[in-house]
């Protein structure tokens, strides 16, 4: 079984690269290629996880679907037939994997929702009592659910780490009205995640939105609701006080942190046995949610 970690269309490379998806920039439209490439500490590595683009752009699709009725996404599809042609010729490196999709005006902010108290969240509040200026109850502990979601934002790195912003300063930079407008879709389609994922036995601790704009209507972009992008907790395993287990990449971090890797250069490679239990982690996550098998 092996990872894609870069894509080519024809040999040409895509117009641009994040830490995982590959972009082709075709005017008006976008084709999206998510990759078995994936980060920690902000470096990614030189091994892939197999299947990880598969299963980001599967979940996602399924997410898009439940909250159609909520707000319009930027999908065109996510069929290989209906790909442009040069893109249907090579269906090794674009099939399961890639969202062919209208191109938006992105608004430069990630669109944090969080129902739990965890990560960035959690220090700033032991520090201040706060998460994002938003003050909260006192006497929570770590993984504690919050009194209701809340929309924490942060600003878009393209390096590095996003830095928490106040939802106030984010209403400067995009507007207040828009702001408001998006803050609120993102917590309804929060709610409606965390319900439907406590019926398959998650916990939808946190998780950021992308959103656009579309002939001026606003629009959910990128993926939505994945391993990558959330944190997912086991519901039978919940025990607020302490960081919890999740689906996610918890495997490659704790790897990295018991090897001598100064997080300055590059990371070094992950061992087969640390790749399988993340491919293994994202597909329980994939298939609990879904109820369905990769593809």
């Amino acid at each position: 079984m092996k990872a894609l970690i870069e894509t080519n269309l024809n040999g040409k490379r895509p117009t641009r690269q994040g830490k995982v998806r590959d972009i082709y920039d075709l005017g008006d439209k976008l084709f999206l290629v998510a990759t078995d490439r994936i980060s920690a500490f902000d470096w990614v590595n030189p091994t892939g996880i197999p299947d990880k683009g598969k299963i980001l752009t599967q979940l996602s699709l399924f997410w898009f679907e439940l909250m159609k009725d909520i707000v319009p996404n930027h999908l065109i599809s996510a069929q290989l037939e209906d790909f442009p042609e040069e893109f249907q010729r090579q269906p090794e490196m674009f099939k399961d994997r890639s969202m062919y999709v209208q191109k938006c005006e992105m608004l430069p902010i990630e669109f944090v929702v969080r129902g739990y108290l965890a990560g960035s969240g959690w220090k700033e509040y032991k520090d201040k009592g706060t998460v994002c200026g938003i003050p909260l109850p006192a006497g929570l502990i770590e993984a504690s659910k919050l009194p209701e979601p809340i929309y924490t934002p942060s600003t878009k790195a393209e390096e590095g780490h996003d830095i928490n912003i106040s939802p106030g300063d984010a209403g400067k930079i995009i507007g207040r009205e828009l702001n408001q407008k998006a803050a609120s879709v993102a917590i309804e389609i929060y709610k409606r995640a965390q319900e439907y994922a406590l019926t398959r036995g998650i916990i939808l601790c946190d998780t950021k939105f992308e959103f656009g704009l579309l002939d001026g209507e606003l629009v959910l972009a990128d993926e939505i609701l994945t391993p990558d992008s959330s944190r997912f907790w086991p519901a039978d395993q919940y025990s607020p006080g302490k960081n919890q287990p999740s689906f996610d990449k918890q495997f490659i971090r704790d790897y990295l942190e018991s090897v001598k890797w100064d997080k300055n250069s590059p990371p070094p490679p992950l061992p087969p046995d640390i790749v399988e239990k993340t491919r293994e982690k994202y597909l329980e996550a994939f298939t609990r949610l879904t109820g369905k098998t990769l593809l």
